[in-house]
């Protein structure tokens, strides 16, 4: 907020690397004055990448705060600061409002996309259409830059316009607004963008990435979900936070209406999507490589692909800007001991024991629910056979664990004795899989590159990046997807369901729907017959249950978890719990497989919202800093 008068703005942009032509990789040519970027087409344009620029790159694990600060994955260094607890008001991490510790300063994105338009309208030669779309555009951008902040810290200050640099002090220090004030601008924006930006991109080989109407209505669908979630809809627990005239911030009644609005969203944009043709996706319909393989390992690849081809059809909006080839260095674990290529990998993403046991078993309900399923013994050692090949490596002991789970399981996560499928082999015949214990490839190691817990997010690496004996890491990047058609479907169902009850029939629709690519039955079919609570799913409170699993499962590595768990109020039940792992210390299976707690997890009221630096209260008196801090 402190740079509001600035008056130059020299932006150089993320370099990317990416299949479509760099036409967000643009840097404005030193511009000395506001005025001189909007003379030509060219700098004008120029200036719109400069507002694109601001998005985050959640395809990092550092700039993403969601990817380690909840208790997906854990890290054996120092690292993880708001899932350690270790969050501080004097240097905040991903400090999004200012810019500082691996985030990009928001509210300076904001004031970019101001200028934009507030001077695109001074561009000669640019024909109505073009003008209208950058005008769109920038106030999509602007939407989503106040969408992603009150996300993160509530109520935020409104920038409808950018204060003038001769305006009082009084002007230049905005206060916050209420949650539903903010909510109301942020749909305003993207109502008045949508006209104005094209259904799909038709140019995919030199626009893919910029805002579409698609991309447009699935982000309202989100923020309405949001918005009627229970942290902002008629939370009581925020009643003493108020603003200077006395008003709450948070709406202290719960209204339901917000459900179905959310829903009505959720359903318009899925619509869209489908009219451009997006869809879940399958391996079998995209790489003639799926006829190689066993249909285990084809549903195994219609999760992994959904995230790690790059502009598949399941792909509603990817951000070309946010690569993932650090991501899946930190992703992939050594295979092979004698491959000096395995050097340039890191393997330290370390998924927890507790979202190795989130998962369901084969039947398609949690392992604590499954009539058919040996819980209780689920830590016993046991021997891959035959039939269980493409999941574990025949003959190999492993734990019970890691048997007789659905699809999902063995598609997101490597563990000791699990195949892991790809990395230069393209059939099902002599796959490579993980050896995790003291002294096995991918086990713990003095040069530090191993995973704490014993686990590995297969989901995020491309199955073609790959290593050798002679070259180091060859990563086979792909643009961040931030929002795929499944989280659209399970946003849906949970509106709907929220909005009216499980008797909806969508409801069961659209949860369906992504069951059946992990290879799933039905919701019905799976609690009916194999659940020790058969009627779960004929309660609004138990579908809601099911949903919110769904979604953690389907979502899984993708930084949703840390969101989701904050707007359902869940965070306290949840991340008040051990982080546990294996104990990696060992070479033989009877006690490497003993469980260990690696942390003792702490999840705070204060914790649901990013506190505001020290800095920004001194500098603007009428800011109120979030409870707790």
């Amino acid at each position: 907020m402190k740079k509001f008068n600035i008056n130059l703005i020299i932006v150089v942009l993320v370099s990317i690397n990416c299949s479509c032509k760099k036409y967000l990789d643009v840097v404005p040519d030193n511009i000395a004055t506001i005025d001189n970027s909007f003379t030509l087409r060219s700098k004008a344009e120029q200036y719109l990448f400069t507002c694109y620029s601001y998005l985050p790159t959640d395809g990092n694990r550092s700039t993403n705060a969601a990817m380690y600060g909840a208790d997906e994955v854990w890290h054996y260094g120092t690292g993880q600061v708001i899932a350690k607890g270790n969050q501080s008001v004097s240097s905040p991490q991903n400090n999004y409002w200012e810019g500082t510790n691996s985030a990009k300063p928001l509210f300076e994105g904001i004031r970019t996309c101001n200028i934009f338009l507030d001077n695109v309208g001074k561009v000669e030669g640019l024909d109505n259409y073009e003008r209208d779309r950058w005008i769109a555009e920038a106030k999509f951008l602007k939407a989503y830059y106040h969408f992603y902040l009150l996300r993160m810290y509530g109520p935020i200050p409104v920038i409808r316009e950018n204060i003038p640099v001769n305006a009082s002090l009084d002007e230049l220090t905005p206060p916050r607004e209420p949650i539903d004030v903010c909510v109301a601008y942020i749909v305003q924006l993207l109502d008045e963008s949508l006209e104005f930006l094209p259904s799909k991109i038709q140019a995919e080989n030199t626009e893919l990435g910029r805002i579409t109407q698609a991309i447009n209505l699935a982000v309202k669908a989100k923020v309405l979900v949001m918005a009627a979630s229970p942290l902002f809809n008629g939370n009581i627990e925020y009643s003493n936070f108020k603003n200077a005239q006395g008003i709450p911030f948070f709406n202290q009644t719960y209204d339901p209406q917000k459900w179905k609005i959310a829903a009505d969203a959720c359903k318009k944009a899925i619509d869209l999507c489908h009219t451009n043709g997006n869809k879940l996706y399958y391996y079998k319909d995209n790489d003639p490589n799926a006829l190689l393989v066993s249909p285990e390992t084809n549903l195994k690849m219609n999760i992994r692909n959904a995230i790690a081809s790059k502009w598949n059809s399941e792909t509603v909006w990817a951000n070309p800007n946010s690569r993932t080839a650090d991501l899946q260095i930190y992703s992939q674990p050594r295979l092979d001991g004698n491959a000096p290529g395995q050097s340039s990998l890191a393997g330290e993403l370390a998924p927890t024991l507790k979202m190795a046991e989130l998962f369901y078993s084969k039947n398609g309900v949690p392992i604590s629910e499954d009539v058919t399923y040996d819980y209780n013994g689920r830590f016993n050692l046991r021997n891959a056979v035959n039939a269980e090949r493409f999941y574990i490596k025949e003959g190999y002991q492993t734990v019970g664990l890691h048997f007789d789970r659905e699809a999902r399981f063995y598609a997101d996560l490597g563990f000791d004795g699990g195949i892991w499928y790809g990395q230069g082999i393209i059939t099902d015949v002599n796959n490579w899989y993980v050896q995790a214990k003291l002294g096995q490839p991918a086990g713990k190691n003095s040069a530090g590159k191993y995973s704490t817990t014993g686990y590995w997010p297969q989901k995020l690496v491309n199955p073609n990046s790959v290593y050798s004996a002679t070259a180091n890491y060859q990563v086979v990047d792909y643009p961040w997807p931030q929002i795929r058609l499944a989280d659209l479907y399970l946003l849906y169902a949970e509106a709907l369901n929220e909005a009216v009850g499980p008797d909806v029939p969508d409801v069961l629709t659209y949860i369906d729907l992504v069951r059946k690519r992990a290879g799933l039955p039905g919701v019905v079919e799976s609690w009916s017959t194999y659940s020790n609570n058969p009627v779960k799913f004929t309660t609004k409170v138990g579908m809601r249950a099911i949903i919110h699993r769904e979604r953690a499962i389907e979502m899984a590595f993708e930084g949703h978890r840390f969101w989701d768990l904050r707007r359902w109020k869940e965070a306290p039940q949840v991340l008040n719990a051990p982080i546990q792992g294996w104990d990696i210390t060992q070479a033989e299976a009877v006690t490497y497989y003993r469980v260990l707690t690696l942390f003792s997890q702490t999840f705070r009221s204060r914790d649901y919202f990013f506190p505001i630096s020290e800095l920004e209260l001194t500098i603007n008196k009428k800011l109120i800093q979030n409870p707790g801090w």
